[in-house]
């Protein structure tokens, strides 16, 4: 009896040992599944505001709303796998991978994002500092725990059928999203100068700004040494309303004001300004977000609208 009581010890330890680690492993796979679904769901809903804070990110110019689609689809997918137990290894391996790649992006740029919102999630503000490093290697933790504690994967099977399905959503997504921005109906009559007017008759250029923005003051002076063609430029403050004639003057921009600023943000949704709309017969021609304003941007642009003379 003394001897098989010793010989059944092990046992009953080891079983226990697993238990826990396949509790531990469920819970950290199921977090951060739901930091990843939340992440990735807004990105795929959301890929122009997503794509400008991507930018802001150091994200090349013209590559953020591309880069917030396909990130957002690579969150979603890693969060169904870490959901399935039986692909929940995978979904570790992609949640830890995507928080390195993360980890290592803010690293190389630190010095340029030191301060800033990461607005890497929706409603959350993380400053990019020591914290945000904390922050991830936490989740980075959580990740590796869901790998380590999960059953073997036995097939890729499910999992690229699933991968291109949510990649084929995000596709969906963009393309909806595109063509809501391009055919956007112009609020009419908008206040102008104190007057009515009608932005959905010629080319119109929108530029909203912030008065005590320096970038905005920069990409105001540029705009300001442009050949317009035919052109009226509206200029609207996002707020302090009675600096803009001041700003306007500092920056030499000849421009009409309009302080109806929430009506046409309404209609034209961006994040964080400058930001310029180029209108022609009421139709959206392009837009231009933040990093679209760094000399000589986004003056090649409107040469291929119309709206600059070369």
């Amino acid at each position: 009896m003394h001897n098989t009581a010793l010989h059944s010890s092990p046992v009953a330890i080891g079983g226990t040992s697993g238990t826990w680690k396949r509790s531990v492993g469920t819970i950290a796979a199921v977090l951060l599944a739901i930091i990843y679904l939340v992440s990735g769901g807004w990105k795929m809903l959301l890929p122009f505001q997503a794509g400008e804070l991507l930018e802001q990110a150091q994200v090349p110019g013209g590559w953020g709303t591309v880069g917030a689609a396909t990130l957002g689809a690579l969150e979603v997918f890693t969060a169904v796998l870490l959901l399935t137990r039986s692909y929940r290894k995978l979904g570790g391996i992609l949640g830890s991978a995507l928080l390195v790649f993360f980890i290592g992006w803010i690293g190389v740029y630190y010095s340029k994002l030191v301060g800033h919102e990461c607005s890497c999630f929706p409603l959350i503000k993380r400053t990019v500092g020591p914290g945000f490093f904390v922050g991830d290697a936490l989740m980075l933790l959580l990740g590796v725990a869901a790998f380590a504690w999960s059953p073997a994967l036995k097939s890729f099977r499910v999992p690229a059928t699933v991968l291109a399905s949510v990649l084929v959503l995000a596709g969906v997504s963009y393309g909806l999203n595109a063509t809501m921005r391009a055919k956007v109906q112009v609020p009419t009559p908008v206040i102008v100068d104190g007057k009515p007017q009608n932005l959905a008759e010629g080319k119109v250029f929108l530029f909203f700004y912030d008065p005590e923005c320096s970038h905005c003051d920069q990409a105001s002076k540029f705009l300001s040494t442009l050949h317009w063609e035919n052109t009226r430029i509206v200029a609207i403050p996002t707020h302090d309303g009675q600096f803009a004639a001041a700003f306007l003057r500092d920056t030499n921009l000849k421009a009409q004001t309009s302080l109806e600023t929430a009506k046409l943000r309404q209609a034209f949704p961006f994040v964080d300004p400058p930001f310029g709309v180029a209108l022609e017969s009421g139709r959206v021609k392009e837009t231009f977000a933040q990093t679209q304003f760094n000399a000589p941007l986004p003056a090649p642009d409107l040469v291929k609208l119309g709206f600059v003379k070369p």
